[in-house]
């Protein structure tokens, strides 16, 4: 199973759209977990119909309030479970915080964290937890460039690949 992992959209505050190469990129996934800050409901409703509203996972960030998704998601694909937040709070004690949220509500022993807001990727293990931020989807300040992650799940088995514009 082929996911789409974006976040830190920010439209229409910072960016103006998703980079049409990260764009199909959604459209061909299987899935798509979206770690947050959307920004407006019409980038809410944009990302929801590119990935398809059955094959999507959203979580709110600190600049969505008011937008409906919840601020923690847990889905599991592939064999695979996904922790999703956004990770707001400062930036000394992001991955603390971040292990955390998904110890708190895993149900598996080794899930993986997604979350965005630093805009900055990272793959990573924080206290045996893998943690994953796929950047800004539309190099949104301050962010140097666009990035998105794709994921391979296959029977519990996970591949991430980082692309970048």
């Amino acid at each position: 199973m082929e996911v789409a992992l974006i976040s830190d959209t920010h439209i229409p505050s910072r960016a103006s759209e998703v980079p049409s190469a990260f764009a199909e990129r959604v459209r061909a996934a299987e899935h798509t977990i979206h770690a947050g800050d959307f920004d407006s409901t019409g980038a809410f409703a944009n990302v929801r119909a590119m990935a398809g509203a059955e094959a999507f996972t959203a979580v709110s960030g600190n600049m969505d309030r008011g937008l409906g998704p919840p601020d923690v998601r847990t889905v599991e694909l592939g064999g695979v479970e996904f922790v999703v937040s956004h990770g707001t709070g400062p930036a000394h004690s992001y991955r603390e915080r971040l292990a955390d949220t998904v110890r708190t509500h895993a149900e598996t022993d080794s899930p993986v964290g997604v979350a965005g807001h630093t805009h900055e990727p990272l793959d990573t293990r924080h206290d045996g937890v893998r943690l994953l931020n796929p950047g800004s989807v539309t190099g949104a300040s301050p962010a140097d460039c666009a990035t998105m992650m794709t994921a391979t799940v296959d029977g519990g088995e996970l591949m991430v690949r980082l692309h970048e514009r």
